[in-house]
């Protein structure tokens, strides 16, 4: 005698026809406690989520019990901070380990979709002076208006173009640039970058170096470590500081510059699907590139609703390849020198 097989579409489950939606699990059943450990945000956070990506994420088709965009945004969220794709996590929410996949997909899409909605440089100068004086007020260093440094995230290896991802810890990954303020909130992020790509190459070949080079933010500069070369709009350390001014600008320099550091340690603490620690991310160099940017709108997002960026634990990224000898890494750039030489001459000595 045959027996019935029941096939279960992840599609007709995510869609759905005549749009309804399966809400196994509901937001106001759990406790905030749970949400958080499971979830990693609070339940007002979630629903700003819903309401700010459910349109995107319902999309009516002729199927029949569509996920609701509240429970894809669970799975991708659950996704985003454990790293890995538990049974428990579907369990906890209704679904299989493969609608989970197509979730974080979907949420992923979403937020890609609005990064220059919550990741953007100030565009008005009282905004631009307002960062200034916040960094000043760090540590005394003048006409700062960003941070930039770059972050590697593990991929598993691709296909195609295998040594362009490899870099000089043998490991394959996306080097990923990006600048931030003194809040931690970031600004710009490119996170397309092969991870052979040495830092200094990264940024030659970006938008923000394009976007400098234009003059956009004239009387201003982003600070840099000495992974970069010096620039009329970028600062870097003195590789030999020698004189008490030459101490004093680097010893500000490096107290700024922390802000990145700090910042690069709370998105992969939040985010552990970035730092390594249950294995690379399992996707294309292309789909792993849009969740570290959809993490990183994430990050932005919980900084405009409050949520304090050092309040995560604090636990080291992805281990980065080691610096290589930046000892003939100082600018050829004149005008570059001139500027570092009078910033340390009037605001140094």
């Amino acid at each position: 005698m045959a027996i019935p097989i029941t096939v279960l579409d992840c599609d007709l489950l995510l869609y759905g026809r005549g749009h309804r939606t399966l809400d196994r699990f509901k937001l106001d059943d759990v406790t905030d406690e749970y949400l958080m450990s499971m979830y990693g945000f609070p339940r007002q956070f979630i629903y700003y989520l819903v309401e700010l990506l459910g349109a995107s994420l319902s999309r009516p088709t002729q199927r029949s019990r569509a996920i609701s965009p509240e429970t894809q945004i669970l799975a991708a969220l659950g996704f985003y901070t454990s790293g890995s794709f538990q049974t428990r996590m579907g369990d906890a929410i209704g679904i299989s380990q493969a609608s989970m996949s197509r979730c974080v997909a979907n949420v992923t899409e979403a937020l890609v979709e609005r990064a220059t909605q919550f990741i953007r440089f100030p565009a008005d100068e009282a905004s631009v002076q307002a960062l200034k004086d916040e960094f000043y007020g760090l540590a005394g260093m003048p006409g700062v208006i960003g941070v930039v440094d770059c972050i590697h995230v593990a991929i598993k290896a691709p296909n195609a173009e295998d040594l362009s991802y490899v870099n000089r810890k043998g490991l394959h990954s996306l080097n990923c640039l990006m600048v931030c303020d003194i809040r931690g909130a970031l600004m710009t992020v490119e996170t397309n970058w092969p991870g052979s790509l040495q830092d200094y190459a990264v940024l030659q070949q970006s938008s923000l170096n394009s976007h400098f080079e234009a003059g956009m933010h004239k009387d201003s500069w982003l600070l840099g470590d000495s992974s970069f070369f010096l620039r009329t709009w970028l600062m870097t350390p003195l590789h030999i500081p020698e004189t008490p001014a030459e101490y004093r600008y680097n010893m500000a320099h490096s107290a700024t510059h922390s802000v990145i550091e700090k910042t690069f340690r709370t998105l992969c603490s939040r985010f552990r699907c970035l730092d390594g620690s249950k294995g690379a991310l399992q996707y294309s160099p292309e789909k792993s590139s849009h969740i570290i940017l959809a993490c990183c709108v994430l990050h932005n997002i919980s900084l405009e609703h409050g949520m304090d960026v050092w309040s995560s634990p604090m636990t080291g990224p992805m281990e980065q390849p080691p610096e290589e000898d930046y000892e003939n890494m100082e600018s050829l750039d004149l005008e570059a020198d001139r500027i570092r030489q009078e910033l340390m001459l009037t605001h140094f000595s």
